[in-house]
């Protein structure tokens, strides 16, 4: 894993920022001016050297637990949508081997990019998009969060995209990005909405997706699964926006903004009288309540990356950029 390699005067200039912005403060406050809460100051969410630490650390534990398949041995370096995907799918791991895996190869990154955003509130964050020994030629997207320094930083979203999908991010003097309100008007869909726009557009279709594999793409998949002989699937998509899966976004250089959000699925899958639900594989069997006798509803969690341009921009379509999506629970009836 590459280590933050910033030149020693970028370390100095985020200890003399977030220096500054303290010792400004503390001055205001003496002097009877006004008081500055720590909540309300705006400060880089990290200093690179930080943020290489908690990369670092993250990944010493999410190899620890995928080569035991035990999440508590990474369970407070993971939240939100992979948190979800991440506890689920070492459960099944452990259900098959419960000796581990004694063949698992440890993920390995490199070429790590940091992205910190200057921001007042919580939670602070930022993103870390990497090179790996997995996923071919992809970058991995790491987003970590935290709600208060007495917290570590988790990861909350993880998504896989082509290297060339990766836009330019506005960055001040400093190097310093900026987080983009989920409010903000100043988009084609506000980073709050877009979780459910995305959700309503797999059940429904419409025009607020540009084309690409994770939308009119799985939309067609869909359409070709529901037709099998003797088999009918039924899809429910739902927002998910609370807490660690609120949506996060960064400003791109072009004014709009990339975004992480999450969504909620179901999948079930109804035999005709006479035929059979296809058969689950050991790691469904292994989430699976109940007897399977004539349906299977299988639950997911998906993290997802999008660019979602600004207003009125030519095109004025979110384009989905990756997708990873995990089975968290399955009910047989």
């Amino acid at each position: 894993m590459t280590r933050d390699r910033s030149p020693r005067r970028h370390r100095r200039r985020d200890r003399n920022a977030l220096m500054a912005a303290s010792l400004t403060a503390l001055s205001l406050t003496a002097s009877g001016c006004v008081v500055v809460h720590g909540e309300r100051a705006v400060l880089p969410a990290s200093t690179r050297a930080e943020a290489a630490k908690a990369l670092e650390r993250f990944t010493d534990a999410y190899n620890k637990a995928d080569q035991a398949f035990d999440s508590s041995l990474d369970t407070d370096y993971v939240t939100g949508a992979l948190g979800d995907i991440d506890r689920a799918r070492l459960r099944a791991g452990h259900a098959n081997n419960p000796g581990g895996n004694s063949g698992y190869v440890p993920l390995k990154l490199s070429d790590t990019k940091f992205t910190i955003p200057k921001k007042a509130g919580w939670p602070r964050w930022f993103l870390a998009d990497t090179a790996a020994n997995k996923g071919g030629s992809a970058r991995w997207l790491f987003v970590f969060t935290r709600g208060s320094l007495s917290e570590p930083f988790q990861v909350a979203y993880l998504t896989l995209v082509r290297p060339d999908s990766v836009p330019e991010f506005k960055k001040d003097k400093d190097g310093w990005a900026e987080a983009v309100p989920a409010t903000t008007a100043e988009l084609a869909v506000p980073p709050q909405d877009l979780s459910r726009s995305y959700a309503t557009y797999l059940k429904s279709g419409g025009s607020g997706f540009a084309d690409g594999e994770h939308t009119s793409g799985w939309r067609r998949t869909r359409a070709k699964e529901a037709r099998k002989p003797g088999l009918v699937t039924q899809y429910i998509d739902e927002a998910r926006t609370d807490g660690d899966y609120a949506p996060l976004a960064l400003r791109t250089a072009d004014g709009g903004a990339l975004v992480f959000f999450t969504t909620h699925h179901f999948e079930k899958e109804t035999a005709y009288a006479g035929t059979d639900v296809p058969a689950p594989n050991d790691d469904v069997r292994a989430l699976t309540k109940g007897e399977v006798k004539q349906s299977l509803t299988l639950e997911f969690v998906s993290n997802e990356v999008a660019l979602d341009p600004r207003k009125g921009a030519a095109g004025d379509k979110v384009s989905m950029l990756g997708r990873i999506q995990g089975l968290t629970a399955a009910q047989g009836e």
